[in-house]
């Protein structure tokens, strides 16, 4: 291990940071996106200190392959895009950059300050920005260039001992954004980590701030550990805490009052990932199936079935709201798995698909399966005209009134 120093004023050296070799943190370079590693290579070629950062380096010392890579570099958004010509700056308050390798993407980050306290979004330097992560776990800086992991809050040391430990101070890093309370047991939950009995009591005490988190968030949340691998562990210890509630109320208020349920929910989740995972309505399947087993009366008509479930599947979701297209494929998929096809067929009523207005819901119709009037035609799109363009003759707004002459390449006749 070597050390990383900065000088006082006095000139004094002070430590910084452990700098760790590869016999020391045992990356594997198979692991590393080339993509991701050609960046960072590029930016330092350039002059710009860069390193992949967070998640994908705690994965990459744990021995997993990340399935995302974050980049983080001193060079502000406008000089890394001009470094990449597949890049493209994001956000407002802090700029972010996104970098394109075909269907890949990549974030780049600049080095954060704390001029302005945690929340600040302006930028600073690397031993700035490390106070800002959020727990000492994510908070290790990767060169790929030289193989060494500079770690400047003992995070090294913490995934040696399988611990949990808060980068920002406990008193404030839940009030800047009570999300990291998921964070921190889904962490614990994915990697069998501790977590303080200080970090337990402080999450118990403040999990009431998720209630005044936004849905998106929320979902963005839930989505990711429906995605993992340990999701049936990560939804059980959630529950444990009190924070599964604030995702998925109504199945949470389940899980208590009926030990079978809980069973089969998290059993659903394990399932998922055995199979292939997020495959196109498998995730919102996953989290609908075992509500829709007990809800839906199986003898039922298709039709009447289907509308009914459709509709208390996105109840059961609530806040989440997942788009209509992903949880018609997810009712459909549970549908399927009794036998039943749920196709166009089934909603057209003497050759026209049923009536819908103000008072009828959209049950979740595939694309081209949309509800219009009975006995009246689908209007077609109306194509607006550029500016100088003249209406066709017979077109409202221009020209001659429409009538039986039809040609639009002739003038119409003279009366």
């Amino acid at each position: 291990m070597r050390i990383r120093y900065t000088t006082e004023k006095n000139g004094r050296p002070v430590k910084k940071a452990a700098v760790y070799t590869l016999d020391e943190h045992g990356i594997r370079s198979a692991d590393i996106d080339k993509d991701a590693a050609a960046i960072v290579e590029r930016l330092r070629a350039n002059g710009y200190e860069t390193y992949i950062v967070g998640g994908a380096v705690r994965d990459l010392i744990l021995g997993k392959r990340p399935k995302d890579f974050d980049i983080v570099s001193e060079a502000s958004p406008a000089k890394i895009k001009r470094v990449f010509r597949n890049a493209r700056i994001i956000g407002r308050r802090f700029r972010l950059v996104h970098v394109y390798f075909g269907p890949k993407l990549f974030e780049v980050s600049t080095f954060r300050s704390l001029k302005d306290g945690p929340t600040s979004n302006t930028y600073g330097t690397i031993e700035e920005d490390v106070l800002r992560r959020d727990f000492s776990l994510n908070a290790l800086f990767y060169d790929p260039q030289n193989q060494v992991v500079v770690d400047y809050v003992g995070g090294m040391r913490d995934i040696r001992d399988k611990r949990i430990r808060p980068v920002i101070p406990l008193g404030l890093i839940f009030m800047d954004d009570p999300v990291r309370m998921i964070r921190a047991v889904k962490y614990a939950a994915a990697t069998g980590f501790k977590l303080p009995l200080a970090l337990r009591w402080k999450i118990k005490r403040q999990s009431s701030l998720l209630g005044e988190i936004s849905p998106s968030r929320l979902t963005e949340e839930i989505l990711k550990i429906i995605h993992s691998p340990a999701a049936g562990h990560i939804i059980e210890a959630l529950e444990q805490f009190g924070l599964y509630r604030y995702l998925q109320p109504k199945a949470s208020g389940m899980m208590r009052e009926n030990p079978l349920f809980r069973g089969r929910y998290l059993k659903s989740f394990v399932e998922l990932n055995q199979n292939g995972g997020g495959r196109p309505g498998r995730v919102i399947a996953a989290l609908i199936r075992d509500f829709l087993e007990d809800f839906v009366d199986w003898e039922e008509g298709i039709v009447e079935n289907y509308k009914n479930a459709f509709i208390a599947a996105r109840q059961f979701l609530l806040p989440m709201n997942p788009p209509r297209m992903e949880l018609d494929r997810a009712v459909r998929l549970i549908f399927g798995e009794h036998g039943i096809t749920i196709n166009r067929s089934h909603f057209l009523e003497g050759g026209k698909p049923p009536f819908r207005n103000a008072e009828t819901p959209d049950y979740g119709m595939s694309e081209g399966e949309g509800l219009h009037p009975p006995g009246k035609k689908r209007l077609p799109r109306r194509r607006h005209r550029k500016e100088g363009e003249k209406a066709p003759i017979g077109a409202a707004g221009g020209g001659s009134p429409p009538g039986p002459y039809t040609d639009p390449g002739k003038p119409p006749p003279l009366d």
